[in-house]
């Protein structure tokens, strides 16, 4: 299979795009950033090394310290792809990574983001 090109885009480039969406829909970067800790276990620290290291998309999920078990709980289409039927790959990962954020934007309350009714 190809390599995908969202693989290679570095996350310093992706990141201010998800803080101006999240922005525009009067939620915080704070917010966002929560979210990525959530389900990567990155800390503050290390996204900013990520950041300024601008390592590409496929380093950021493939090294995250921690994917969150209970991300498998998001469910729901992104990019007309639902996400519980994706094989496991780096592709769900991202994935699961948009459907949040898409989520954030549409102003769900952190708690149903993070599925805590189904932990």
């Amino acid at each position: 299979m190809a390599e995908l090109k969202i693989y290679k885009m570095s996350f310093a480039k992706v990141y201010p795009l998800l803080v101006k969406k999240v922005e525009k829909k009067g939620r915080t970067e704070a917010e966002l950033k929560e979210l990525i800790f959530w389900l990567t276990g990155y800390n503050e620290s290390q996204l900013e090394t990520l950041l300024d290291e601008e390592v590409d998309y496929e380093t950021f999920i493939n090294q995250a310290p921690q994917l969150n078990p209970h991300r498998e709980y998001v469910t729901g289409v992104i990019c007309g792809t639902r996400v519980e039927e994706m094989e496991p790959s780096t592709m769900k990962e991202i994935r699961y990574l948009d459907k949040m954020v898409d989520e954030l934007a549409k102003g769900k309350a952190m708690s149903k983001i993070f599925r805590e009714d189904k932990i």
